[in-house]
């Protein structure tokens, strides 16, 4: 009767990843003309159910109109939503991380109201246990590998930081915009490290007129993991909480000073790996052995690649503009893109995009959506994608065209996956017909290695080692192996 021994492997990682959407509405009154209107959207909770996942937020949108008089103003409202998504593999015992974008902000007009509509996307990752059975020991000869295992440490961190810059004397700030670029993520001793910049981007009145400016400012994010270590890999997302801006004019020099205090929110996952003394193959002697495999499979993330692209471009245009309109201002700069992978290489395409804010001959603002589209080649192919547009400008050149000019900051995150095939259990099968002869002549096929050669021939790879010193392996081609049996006398 065969004997076997398994054990069992407990541990803890990415197990499926989810996308969904959901729709976020908030309506202003007593707008005349709407300039330009944002939303950010913050994670309040998540949680995994049975057969769903549930989320929660907050969204905060803030508009720049012009009201019946043509004065510019600025309004903001903040919208509470819940959310979920069906999917059978969800259970209450499953962690679930989610990461909110805003996707789209569309407007509509329904008498004396304006309503803006979000679509926020939500990429879902749920984290739980990962267990697999796997031969340990017994009667059959095992070949043993250490098979890699990703192993998910989920970790979260707050930070503020500040900055003070000075600008050209403006008046009243109508609207922020907050992007954040991760520009290194590095695992320590027990610590998990996020460094970056927060593209500030701002829309002011400056007389009777807009501006717009951006800034670029750092951060570093220290969150505590134990299992972090030099050499493991780590994904994260920083958002950005609250800002509270404060601007000091000093008209007599025409300047103002921005003083700008971030809350910072950071939620990531440390991917440990982790070596299981698993076997991989195993053969009987005597018998035939039924096998049975088991497959191990573990996510987490692999090389991160960044680029950095200047763009330029003539743009689409939402709506006409010729050499009438005075422009005045862009905001909202921001990017879709995907990753498209080629026989000429990988690239990263996709549009980037802005509300080009104009004053007409009237002396009555709109705004413009503009799209420069952008192709840009780039390393990895199962990757995520982040854009971050800065710098962006425009200008009329010829009438009724926009020209642009912007600068990509691109990250790809390669996605990682560990597979590994391994014996989970055996059962014996038929006696195998032995080969009585004292010595025996066998002629194997070109690239086998030890354990091919020991399991054709039924016999443990050290004794088919010792019977064959000088044999290499892989083995080449026309090379023979001898086999010796003992051979036991009787005497009659």
């Amino acid at each position: 009767m065969l004997k076997t021994q398994t054990e069992t492997f407990r541990g803890y990682g990415k197990r499926k990843q989810l996308a969904a959407q959901t729709a976020v509405e908030c309506r202003f009154t007593d707008v005349e003309t709407v300039l330009s209107v944002h939303c950010s959207a913050a994670l309040t909770g998540a949680e995994s159910g049975s057969g769903e996942v549930r989320y929660f937020g907050k969204a905060h949108f803030s508009i720049v109109y012009e009201d019946a008089e043509k004065r510019v103003c600025r309004a903001e409202k903040g919208v509470e939503f819940s959310a979920s998504h069906k999917d059978e593999f969800c259970t209450p015992a499953l962690t679930a991380r989610v990461q909110l974008c805003v996707e789209n902000v569309s407007l509509r007009k329904e008498g004396a109201s304006v309503y803006a509509q979000a679509l926020l996307g939500a990429d879902v990752s749920l984290y739980g246990e990962q267990t697999f059975e796997y031969l340990s020991g017994g009667d059959l000869v095992m070949r043993r590998e250490p098979v890699t295992v990703l192993a998910a440490h989920l970790v979260s961190g707050a930070a503020e930081t500040e900055d003070e810059f000075e600008t050209e004397f403006v008046g009243d700030i109508l609207q922020h915009t907050e992007a954040v670029n991760l520009t290194d993520l590095v695992c320590e001793t027990g610590m998990l490290k996020a460094e970056g910049e927060i593209n500030l981007g701002v829309l002011a009145l400056k007389g009777s007129g807009l501006v717009s400016f951006e800034r670029l400012v750092p951060f570093s994010i220290e969150i505590p993991c134990d299992s972090a270590s030099f050499g493991c890999s780590a994904e994260a997302q920083v958002s950005v909480l609250g800002v509270n801006l404060r601007a000091d004019a000093d008209e007599e020099k025409g300047k103002c000073r921005i003083t700008a205090l971030f809350t910072l929110s950071a939620e990531g996952c440390v991917y440990e790996e982790t070596e299981v003394d698993a076997v991989t193959d195993a053969f009987s002697p005597t018998n035939a052995a039924r096998l049975t495999f088991a497959t191990a499979e573990s996510a987490g993330v692999g090389d991160v690649f960044r680029v950095t692209e200047k763009i330029a471009g003539k743009c689409a245009l939402s709506s006409p503009v010729d050499f009438s309109d005075a422009l005045q201002a862009i905001v909202r700069a921001r990017a879709e893109a995907n990753l498209v992978p080629g026989e000429g290489g990988t690239r990263v395409e996709g549009v980037a995009m802005a509300t080009l804010l104009v004053c007409g001959a009237d002396g009555a603002h709109r705004g413009v959506e503009i799209g420069l589209p952008f192709s840009v080649a780039v390393e990895g192919r199962d990757a995520s994608v982040s854009v971050l547009v800065c710098g962006m400008s425009a200008r009329q050149k010829q009438e009724g065209e926009i020209d642009a000019e912007a600068t990509l900051k691109i990250t790809l995150q390669e996605k990682r996956t560990v597979t590994a095939r391994l014996v989970s259990s055996a059962e014996e099968g038929e006696k195998i017909a032995l080969n009585d002869s004292a010595v025996s002549v066998y002629v194997p096929r070109a690239g086998d290695g030890l354990w091919e050669l020991a399991k054709s021939l039924k016999k443990p790879p050290e004794e088919v080692a010792a019977s064959n010193p000088d044999i290499e392996f892989p083995v080449k081609e026309g090379q023979r192996v001898i086999v010796y049996r003992k051979k036991t006398l009787t005497r009659g």
